[in-house]
Parts: structure tokens; sequence; C-alpha cells
């Protein structure tokens, strides 16, 4: 038998730990009533004394005391430590030491037992260092080693204290638990594949025995290549879909499923085919239920990812700022539904992985009860990741920016590419890419171009000399620059003097573009349009520098000395 002494994983400690202090609460003797053992009858099983006395005393000692017997196969003494008063007396000398047999069959393919957590004290008081559990000193009279659980039923192996009619006081395997047994033994005992075994396939090694040694790699290796084939399959039956969508669907889930159609299989070979022991089973069953969520999880995200990839890309196509608004909206919009799919899908595969596990039952309370500074750290640790999570979301509602939307950002002139849970991705107009974590993003001011309409205006600013004749500069500007491919409004055009100083005036040319993106060709196109005229047509309209008379008689009198 397996006697852990230490466990491989903190999170197998906390659940090791976890089990026998939920359950203990049960056993926990009433104020005012018998606060420490269960009123019985003579725990005898109708066979003879054994030989070597049997320790009673203490659950942790009645526990080994049973392993220790059945590590011998010595099945009638270990009848001594089940509480057979359910069975008439005449039954319990035949079926005292099957039910012994089974039940250490069961314990050992289903338990890893954590010996620190059974008490070594008669009472099986609740003992805590800390001062933190609010029932420590509590005294106990039954304890639960597991809760197992077949098809739609769930069962405890408890362990009580009892006192039988002569005044002594014994720890035992309960009578329900004692009652339960054929039906785990049927659940849980060997299966077909182990009588077609050699009998030195069953000794063990390493904890483990000799053939499982041997199936494990062969299993994984045999579910692999069973996981390959599947996905090979879904690939190529997905091309037989006629919708694009569909085929793009089932492609991105072949993988996913691959994984659900393996860790399936290694479920029905460990219930239908093998019957591992404890310390397999107990770091197996969790692992290949976390895969099977994990496998569903991804291939329902996929799917629905690429049913609405084919939304966007068929009624938005390539996302820009030259989009109109609702189609910018919409696009936003289905990254919005993306983020929520993804967290209540991420959230029910959490919640229904932590049923499976049992872990509500068997670690939620020990971990409400020392969780204070986990949650600091955990609160700490997780602030800019939340914090992130949030402000996408608030980006998705809100809509401050959408995905198309041209925007400045500390310097930076691009456009928002994508808008993910924690980062922002901005498609700078060199075709770098920005990224901005959306916390951030959402904190700090920023320009955007595309909020309300596409169109934007440019100005042109040129200095000329004071003698350039206005008319003449505003008619040119006016023919000219309606020739201009990206100028979209010719009735908007307008030209004006917005500055004047000792060198000159500064003349503004303003013009409008269809989006940001070509507001940039337009104001270096209008820019070369004018500069080419004003140097062609009136040279002298550009900047000259003047001397007064008194400036150039100062001058000749200073190179004179």
């Amino acid at each position: 038998m397996i006697r852990a002494r230490f466990l491989i994983a903190p999170f197998l400690a906390c659940l090791l730990a976890a089990t026998p202090l939920a359950a203990q609460q049960e056993g926990a003797a009433p104020e005012g009533d018998n606060p420490g053992w269960y009123e019985s009858d003579e725990l005898d099983p109708g066979q003879a004394e054994p030989a070597a006395p049997i320790d009673h005393s203490t659950p942790r000692a009645m526990v080994s005391s049973f392993l220790d017997r059945a590590d011998a196969g010595d099945w009638k003494t270990a009848a001594w430590l089940l509480n057979l008063t359910f069975l008439p007396e005449d039954e319990r000398a035949t079926r005292g030491p099957v039910l012994a047999r089974e039940l250490a069959t069961v314990i050992d393919r289903r338990l890893w037992i954590d010996w620190q957590s059974l008490p070594g004290r008669p009472d099986a008081v609740i003992e805590d260092e800390t001062g933190q559990n609010p029932q420590a000193g509590t005294v106990r009279r039954s304890l639960v080693l597991a809760t197992l659980e077949t098809g739609q039923r769930v069962y405890d192996l408890r362990i009580a204290r009892y006192r039988e009619p002569d005044g002594d006081l014994k720890w035992a395997f309960a009578p329900d638990t004692i009652e339960n047994v054929p039906l785990l033994f049927d659940a849980f005992g060997p299966r077909w594949f182990e009588a077609w075994l050699p009998p030195w396939a069953q000794d063990r090694f390493a904890g483990l025995r000799a053939w499982e040694w041997v199936f494990l790699p062969l299993m994984l290796v045999v579910l692999f290549g069973v996981g390959v084939g599947v996905r090979r399959l879904v690939i190529r039956l997905s091309g037989r879909f006629q919708r694009p969508y569909l085929r793009r669907a089932a492609a991105a889930a072949a993988t996913p499923l691959a994984l659900v159609v393996a860790t399936a299989g290694a479920q029905a070979l460990s219930g239908l085919v093998v019957s591992f022991s404890g310390p397999t089973i107990t770091i197996l069953a969790p692992a290949l239920t976390i895969l099977m969520a994990a496998g569903l999880g991804l291939a329902a995200l996929r799917v629905v990812d690429g049913v609405l990839d084919h939304v966007s890309r068929r009624y938005v196509g390539e996302i820009s700022d030259a989009r109109s608004v609702k189609e910018r909206e919409l696009y936003t919009s289905i990254y919005a539904l993306r983020r929520v799919i993804i967290l209540a899908t991420v959230a029910f595969s959490l919640i229904v992985l932590l049923v499976r596990l049992n872990i509500f039952e068997t670690m939620g309370m020990t971990l409400l009860a020392s969780a204070g500074v986990l949650t600091v750290v955990l609160g700490i640790a997780g602030q800019a990741v939340l914090g992130n999570i949030l402000a996408s979301l608030q980006i998705a509602l809100a809509r401050p920016v959408r995905i198309g939307d041209t925007v400045v950002y500390e310097g930076q002139f691009g456009h928002v590419e994508a808008i993910f849970y924690t980062f922002l991705r901005i498609r700078l107009w060199d075709e770098r890419s920005l990224i901005v974590p959306v916390k951030h993003f959402v904190s700090q001011p920023i320009e955007n171009w595309s909020v309300g309409n596409a169109r934007i205006i440019k100005r042109v600013d040129l200095l000329l000399d004071l003698a350039a004749d206005t008319d003449a500069l505003r008619a040119a500007y006016l023919r000219l620059a309606a020739d201009i491919p990206q100028m979209v409004s010719q009735d908007e055009m307008k030209m004006q003097i917005i500055g004047q100083d000792d060198r000159g005036v500064t003349v503004g040319f303003y013009g409008y573009a269809d989006d940001p993106a070509s507001s940039w060709d337009l104001e270096c196109n209008l820019r070369e349009v004018m500069l080419t005229y004003v140097r062609t047509e009136h040279p002298d309209w550009l900047p000259q520098d003047r001397f007064r008379a008194s400036d150039a008689g100062a001058a000749g009198a200073r190179t004179a000395d």
C-alpha cells in the first residue's frame, strides 16, 4: 500500500489537506451532547481474537493498522476494524473478510492518503497553531477520508469513534461506508485487463504496480497518435463544408477537438479497461478533467471566433478610417462580443472544472479560512491585468475609439488596428505597431480624428512677402487646388491671412479630405502646388530681407572703421 508522507505539488497538497478538514466539521460533537463518540454494540466481526493487538486508539493508528493487515492479506484481522453491527451476527464471520478486502482495494485504487491530515489524537481535536481557525479545539467523532462519485451518486469513506458496552473507545470504519463497499468495489475495483496479467505485473515498484509503469507511457503514445489522427480527420472533413466560415471554424477547432477525444479516450481506459492505483488516479483524474474542460472551451471559442470573423469579413471587410462610422462601430462591437464570449466561456469552464474537482466543498472553506494573505497577494499581482480587462470592456461599451479610427497618441500618428483584453495595437503611419496597455491608453488624452466623421480639414501655411497680391493668390489657389485628387469639397476651400510680422505675411490654405489617411497627401500636394505657383509665376512674392536707409548707413560706417 502507498502511504504518501509528502505531496508533489502545492495544489495537490491543498486538495488532499482540505479533504479531511472540510468533512471534519460533520463529526464535530454538538455542545451538551456526547462530546467524543457514538454509542455502539460490541465491534465483534465474529472472528477469533487476533494474535497481535490492533490499535484502534486514534484515526491515524486505525487506518495504518487496517492497511498493514491488508498488505499482509490478513482479512480476518482487518475485519476487526470495520463496524459490522448492521449485519446479522451469523453473517459477520463470512462477509467481514470479504468487505475488508474490497474496502482495501477501493482505498488502494482511489486514495492517496495524506497521513499528516489524519489526527494522531484519540479525540481527533482540531488543532490550529496559528489561531486563525474558529473551530480550533473542537472534538470530533467522525472523519471523512474521501468522497467518491460513481455516476450520479456520491459516497463517503468515513471513520468514526465508538464506545462499546464495556466502555472501550475504538475508531473503526462506519457502517454506512461498509454498506456501500460492494458498489464502490464494482465501480473502482480491478478490471478485465488485469486478469490477463502475470502475477509479477502486480508487484509494486516505486509506489506503482509494475504494469502501470508500462501501461502509462504506452497509453500516452497511443492517445497522442489518436489525437493527431483526429486532428487530420477534422481538417480533412472541414474541406467538405460548402460555407467558408464553417470550413474555417472546423479547421480552427481541430486541435481542441483532438485534445477532447484523446482525453475522453484516457478517461475511458482508466474506467473501463484498467483501474489505476491511488497515487496515479490522484494526479491523472484532475489532469484529465482540466484537459477536457480546456479542450471543450477552446473548441467552442474557436468555432465562435471563426463565425464572427466571417461576419466581420463579409459585412465590414478590411477596416480603416475610410469606412463609415457604422461599419467601424460594427467591427468594434464584434471585437467586444468576442471578448464577452471569451470571458463567459472561460468563467463557465472554470466553474465546471471546480465543480468536477469538488474544489468548492473540499478546498473552498479551507481557502476562505486562511485566505487573508493570499487574497492580498493575488489582488496586488492581478491588479494590472484586471484593470486592463475592465478598461478594455470600457472601450468596447463607451467607444471613445473604434477599430479603424485615426488617432494621435503621444505624438504618434496612426490608426487603431485591434483592441484586445490587456493591450491596444496602433498601426503607425510608417507601418510600425505601437502596443499600448489599455489601462494606460484610457487614462491619457488622445486625438481621435475619426470620432465624428472621417472627413478632416487640413491647412497649409506659406510665408510670403508683404507685397504679395492676396486677391491674385486666392484666385490661383481656388483654380489650382480644385485639381488635387484628395480635395473633396471645392465649395469649402478658402484662403486666409493668419499672421503678419516684419518678414512678411503668413497665408493659410484650407482644404477638406475624405479621411485622415488621404489628408496627409492633400497637405503635401497643396503645399507643392502653391509653392510651385509662387516660385514660377511670382518669385517676387517670396520673403525678402529689407534694410532701412539708416540701417545701411550704420552698416557702411562699421565697414569703414
